[in-house]
């Protein structure tokens, strides 16, 4: 009489949730928050992107701005060619973490209406850009 020879059960992984660390693409240019808003439209033109990543004099990401937000601010009435990106740019934020989950990145990004949302360290240097896919 011969054993049949048991079979390991597969284990079953718990799934771990993904980050945005996962999916953000490169942080791309980033410009000092005294440039102009024309310069930064050159350069965005230049550069081939969407969007730049704004820094203050410190290094720290303080936001991003579009090439569409860009262009509306130097269309408007109250435009000069003296206004800095400081000047157009509202609050602070919002910045993703590395560590948080797509799930929460992608409810904030709906809930602000936003294309792309920058990522930042705990030191609030870029590191990269989640956006969404078109």
């Amino acid at each position: 009489m011969m054993l049949d020879q048991m079979q390991p059960r597969p284990v079953r992984a718990v799934p771990v949730p993904r980050t945005v660390t996962d999916t953000m693409e490169p942080a791309g240019p980033q410009v000092c928050d005294d440039m102009t808003v024309e310069v930064a439209l050159s350069l965005m033109v230049g550069a081939r992107t969407e969007h730049l990543l704004i820094c203050d004099n410190d290094g720290r990401c303080t936001g991003l701005v579009t090439q569409a937000q860009l262009a509306a601010v130097r269309d408007g009435s109250a435009y000069t060619d003296r206004i800095q990106l400081r000047d157009i740019l509202p609050d602070r934020g919002p910045f993703a973490s590395p560590v948080t989950t797509m799930a929460e990145a992608e409810h904030s990004m709906r809930d602000r209406r936003l294309a792309a949302l920058p990522v930042v360290d705990e030191y609030g240097s870029a590191l990269g850009i989640l956006a969404l896919v078109r």
